[in-house]
């Protein structure tokens, strides 16, 4: 069974991005790209390692397990060599973030595109 497709990627409405592949997608939440090809500053949410929908858009978006995520950015963090992702208390406080944050990306559940957000596809 494939859940792929029950997460949403999302951005601000000022990001240009129509469409993104896993590498690329890897590459920004594990904060190794932290521009968008405008140049653009990437701000990165994300729920907490323990939530049930990051547990699913870490192993079958990202196809990299949660506890690594944290690995990464704990080590970026502590090395001073950047910073983790924000972690936020909820889906709906992440969509209003990114909402509110020029050049955020996160994560949704059927998002509604009707929202103050883009939806961003995946690219084969």
């Amino acid at each position: 069974m494939n859940f792929s497709f029950a997460v949403d990627i999302i951005t601000h409405r000022s990001v240009t991005v129509d469409s993104i592949n896993t590498a690329q997608l890897r590459r920004i939440f594990t904060m190794r790209q932290q521009r968008w090809g405008d140049n653009k500053p990437i701000v990165v949410f994300v729920l907490p390692s323990q939530d049930p929908l990051h547990i699913k858009f870490s192993t079958q978006v990202l196809k990299i397990f949660p506890y690594k995520l944290d690995r990464i950015w704990n080590k970026l963090t502590f090395s001073g060599l950047g910073v983790a992702p924000r972690v936020v208390k909820s889906q709906q406080e992440l969509i209003q973030l990114v909402s509110a944050t020029p050049g955020a990306v996160g994560y949704a559940e059927k998002v509604n595109k009707d929202k103050d957000v883009n939806v961003v596809t995946m690219a084969k």
